[in-house]
Formats: structure tokens, C-alpha cells, sequence
């Protein structure tokens, strides 16, 4: 990130993340029960469930509970059926959005996401408008302390794509998704557990915004992440870490 501690951000995000575990639970089960849906009940033979499982435990979310919502989606439990939908748009500065959402009512969906988007300085664009700007990869980071040699020998033994160090000495280990949950366990094997670990859509290019315009771009992500039906929020802007403690 272009002038910024990339790790500062990094923390920021991770206390912002810890204040919003309430509502953790309700994405986790939508997550699992529309993967097994998609993809079959088998964690062995689906990727992406074997990843919401592996993230839900991490949660400490009961065993029962992820079996119940695994059962949900595989239509051997009665459940809502819930769809997914993505939705882009442009925030304070031109930053690009996408936003993941789990629903079982379209029309209420994209009207709350409308109506954020529009109230909080940014707007609604149409299908495709963003999305070429991003892709999705599993991340794992680490700060400063850790040995880069270590570091780099054990990610690619492990099967990881490519490791990246920032100026300010912390590193990015970069997956597949396919392959993120086998990198991170062979990771925490050898002794290197990640300050924070995800699969996320990540931009090619950064928007680079001062500590105004990032605050107002926090508070629109902020009320788009509250709604209800949303399970994941991606943008590209470049966010000082002074917007962060401002917010």
C-alpha cells in the first residue's frame, strides 16, 4: 500500500473484525449452508465448505451447530434456502466495492445496498463495472518478526503461490483458494501461525486516499457490512491507518 504501513492497516482491520463477532455466527451458517447446497456435504470433496467449516471452528462455533447447518444445505434438515448475489458499486474517491450477500428476499437486498450506497456518499454501479478489478486468493500475513527465510521456505514447501515482503518488513503468503486451508495448516505446522489468515478479492490497483477520504469510505463500509443479508465487503482503497482511528 503505496506510502502506508501495510501492517498498521492490517491490525486495524483485525481489531475492526473482532468488534463485529456478533454477528460472525449468522454469516458462518449461511456460508455452510449454501457451500454444502452448491457443492455437496463431503469437506473432502469441497473446498470451499471444508474452508467455512474450518473457519467457523476457528470461531468456536459448537460442533453441532456447523453439522445441523452442513445437513441444512445438503437438504437433509428443513432450512431456508438462501442465493447468492454480488453487488458493485464506487465509494468515496472512485474506490471500487464489491459486496457478497446471502438472501432469500432479492428485493430487500438490493435496496438496503442501494440505499447505503446512495445515503453514504457512493453509488450503485451495474454488473461487471468492478469485478474485473479484483481476484479472489487466500492470504496468510505476518509482521516484521518473523524470518523471512523461514518464512519463504516453509510457504513454498507448503504449496503456496508466491510470499511478498512490504517496506515495512511484514510478509504476505498468497494462495489459491483450492489450496488455502492445506498452506495454512502446513504454516501452523511448522511453527508460523499468521496474524490474520483469509480468503478474500483483492484489486490489482489501489486508490490512494488521505485521512478524510478514508474515514468517509469506512463509514460507508462500516453501514454496508451492519446489513443483515451481507456476508463479505472488498474494496481498493488504500486507507491511512489515522483514518482507522478516527472511525
Amino acid at each position: 500500500m503505496a506510502g502506508h504501513s501495510k501492517w498498521a492497516n492490517i491490525q486495524h482491520r483485525k481489531k475492526a473484525q473482532d468488534n463485529k463477532r456478533g454477528k460472525l455466527f449468522t454469516r458462518l451458517i449461511r456460508e455452510i449452508t449454501v457451500t454444502a447446497r452448491m457443492g455437496g456435504s463431503d469437506p473432502d470433496a469441497n473446498p470451499r465448505l471444508r474452508l467455512a467449516i474450518d473457519k467457523a471452528l476457528g470461531g468456536n462455533m459448537p460442533k453441532d451447530t456447523i453439522e445441523r447447518a452442513v445437513k441444512k444445505g445438503a437438504g437433509e434438515l428443513e432450512g431456508v434456502q438462501y442465493d447468492e448475489i454480488t453487488y458493485e458499486g464506487y465509494g468515496t474517491g472512485g474506490v471500487a466495492i464489491m459486496v457478497e450477500t446471502m438472501t432469500d428476499n432479492r428485493n430487500r437486498t438490493v435496496a438496503e445496498v442501494r440505499h447505503a450506497f446512495t445515503k453514504y456518499g457512493g453509488n450503485m454501479g451495474a454488473d461487471g463495472s468492478v469485478a474485473y478489478m479484483f481476484k479472489k486468493l487466500g492470504i496468510l500475513s505476518y509482521g516484521a518478526d518473523v524470518d523471512e527465510d523461514k518464512l519463504m521456505e516453509a510457504a513454498l514447501e507448503a504449496g503456496a503461490e508466491d510470499v511478498v515482503t512490504s517496506d515495512d518488513g511484514s510478509s504476505e503468503v498468497f494462495t489459491t483458494e483450492e489450496s488455502f486451508v492445506d498452506v495454512k495448516d502446513a504454516m501452523v505446522a511448522a511453527g508460523l501461525e499468521p496474524e490474520m489468515a483469509e480468503v478474500t478479492m483483492r484489486a490489482d490497483n489501489e486508490i490512494t486516499l488521505d485521512a478524510e477520504q478514508g474515514g468517509k469510505l469506512l463509514k460507508l463500509l462500516d453501514i454496508i457490512e451492519e446489513l443483515d443479508d451481507v456476508q463479505n465487503v472488498y474494496n481498493n482503497g488504500d486507507i491511512p491507518p489515522e483514518s482507522y482511528e478516527q472511525a
